[in-house]
């Protein structure tokens, strides 16, 4: 067992918040209220949003839960407001007055940022329960084996852009945050009794700082199934369909997978059907749904139009992003790169199990595994700590975790011979989501 983990304790239901669930945020005049009595209350700020994932294309936020000892706990209605309103910017100037605690910060972070709130001191439970080695890190097992209470889940996956919300849900949304403090105190009391409490503060500081992720290439890559996919033409039909269902989605935000999903696309490319009796036969032995045929002009364009484009600008079978080969090309076509991978990856696995953190959390693995693709040019005949430091920490590595990785993959990298490890599948790329 870690040494981090808590005793089991007999959980118990929270079913409301300990001052019942507060009225809706949605005038100038209750915000302005909600500001001055968070004001006055003292230490972090707990704070949640609710999106309407799997319902709408957008992310932004459609709740915001916020908690301060002694200042109350507010629902904010966003949509009231809209991105960018002065009380938002308040609202921020008195979220960094104090450190911000979110569960699971990078889902929050930016629907809370197309408003305007901007922290500028985190705490992430999610993250600090990661690091301080906990085995479960949802807020509802943590509150439950640190806390010994039990939260409800049935409201997770609801459509928050509806109007007005139901008052169970607003009381499972103020459950989120109703002892997030507490929550917060009982994870920074074990990162530090494990010394890895500025290992949190670093990966927290670095939440903050890191800039919005580039937009992806070619992103109707990522459609499920696409390992089903083996001509250009298919692909075509994939980028075509994909292409108009993101732009009816974006202009109606509304979540693709509503429109038309993946499996849907991937037959769509396989068969090519080119009317609706066609496609109905095609859909109809995965579910088709009545949603789909909607836009049935739409998608028999993208096929038609995808169809006679010439070969020629057909899409390559593999993507120009900057991506390495599957760990099976590795061991198969590139053994002076795949000995030294497996010698590191064993070696960061014994000491993350040593030192009670989850392997990526310890170093993310795909720094590890663009140093044994490209590594320093003289670290492969003498041990070059130094020059591993410097090229992990190009890559985005922290230098707490290039305290403790670099010597480790700098040994790893004169190897020769792999070690013998269960080749790694590959994980089939989940579709995007808006």
């Amino acid at each position: 067992m870690s040494e981090t983990t808590p005793e089991v304790i007999d959980a118990v239901p929270l079913l409301a918040p300990a001052s019942g669930v507060p009225e809706i945020i949605d005038t100038p005049e209750k915000f302005e209220s909600a500001l001055a009595e968070l004001k006055n209350g003292s230490g972090p700020i707990a704070v949640d949003a609710e999106r309407a994932s799997g319902y709408k294309y957008s992310a932004r936020a459609y709740l915001i839960q916020i908690k301060r000892t002694n200042g109350g706990l507010h629902l904010i209605d966003p949509i009231a407001f809209g991105p960018g309103h002065q009380l938002f910017t308040k609202l921020n100037d008195l979220l960094n007055t104090d450190e911000v605690i979110l569960h699971a910060s990078t889902q929050d972070l930016p629907c809370l940022r197309e408003l305007g709130i901007n922290p500028s001191r985190l705490f992430d439970t999610e993250l600090g329960g990661r690091i301080a080695g906990l085995p479960r890190v949802g807020l509802g097992p943590l509150l439950e084996s640190l806390m010994g209470i039990t939260l409800a889940k049935e409201h997770s996956a609801v459509d928050w852009s509806t109007r007005p919300l139901p008052k169970e849900w607003l009381n499972y949304a103020a459950l989120d945050v109703e002892l997030l403090i507490e929550l917060r105190q009982k994870i920074y009391e074990l990162l530090k009794a494990s010394n890895k409490l500025k290992w949190a503060e670093a990966e927290f500081a670095s939440i903050l700082l890191a800039p919005p992720a580039p937009p992806r290439i070619d992103p109707w890559r990522r459609t499920s199934g696409m390992h089903k996919i083996k001509k250009r033409d298919q692909l075509a039909v994939i980028k075509n369909l994909w292409l108009a269902r993101d732009e009816i989605a974006r202009t109606n935000d509304v979540s693709s997978g509503k429109l038309l999903n993946d499996a849907a696309i991937i037959e769509f490319a396989i068969h090519k059907p080119l009317n609706k009796k066609e496609a109905e036969k095609v859909l109809r032995p995965i579910g088709m749904r009545a949603r789909w045929l909607e836009n049935m002009p739409t998608w028999l364009s993208a096929i038609e139009n995808a169809i006679s484009t010439p070969e020629d600008q057909w899409p390559p079978m593999k993507s120009g992003a900057d991506t390495l080969p599957p760990l099976k090309l590795w061991r198969e076509r590139f053994a002076e790169k795949y000995a030294p991978l497996t010698h590191a990856r064993f070696a960061i696995e014994s000491i993350a199990q040593e030192l009670s953190i989850p392997a990526e959390n310890l170093i993310s693995p795909e720094i590890i595994r663009r140093i044994c693709w490209t590594p320093p040019s003289d670290s492969l005949l003498n041990l070059n700590v130094a020059a591993v430091r410097e090229a992990m920490l190009g890559l985005g590595a922290r230098p707490w975790q290039v305290d403790v990785v670099a010597p480790l993959v700098a040994r790893a990298l004169l190897e020769r011979e792999p070690r013998e490890i269960p080749v790694e599948v590959e994980p089939a790329l989940a579709p995007e989501t808006p």
